[in-house]
């Protein structure tokens, strides 16, 4: 690996505001990107099919009217029958 080269503090000074620069630049361009993401308009999923207590359910009866859904996630391991729980909200 090359290493960079040795300048005086006015050298590094000036390279330094250079990238600061297009730091900048690539900031303001990341957060134009990321609004025209959020802009972008929502399709329909496909609806998956969940099976719980009640039987059969599509994700969106999964919410039962509200805006949030905690999901536990539980798997066993293929090895002996140490299980791993994961919850995500």
């Amino acid at each position: 690996m090359k290493r960079p080269e040795i300048v005086t503090r006015d050298e590094w000074l000036e390279a330094r505001k250079a990238l600061l620069a297009r730091e900048k630049e690539f900031d303001h361009e990341r957060d134009m990107l990321t609004e025209a993401r959020r802009k972008l308009p929502m399709g329909e999923g496909r609806q998956g099919v969940f099976y719980g207590p009640q039987g059969t359910v599509t994700l969106r009866g999964l919410f039962e009217g509200r805006r949030q859904l905690i999901l536990y996630h539980f798997m066993f391991y293929r090895i002996g029958t140490q299980a791993a729980s994961t919850a995500f909200a």
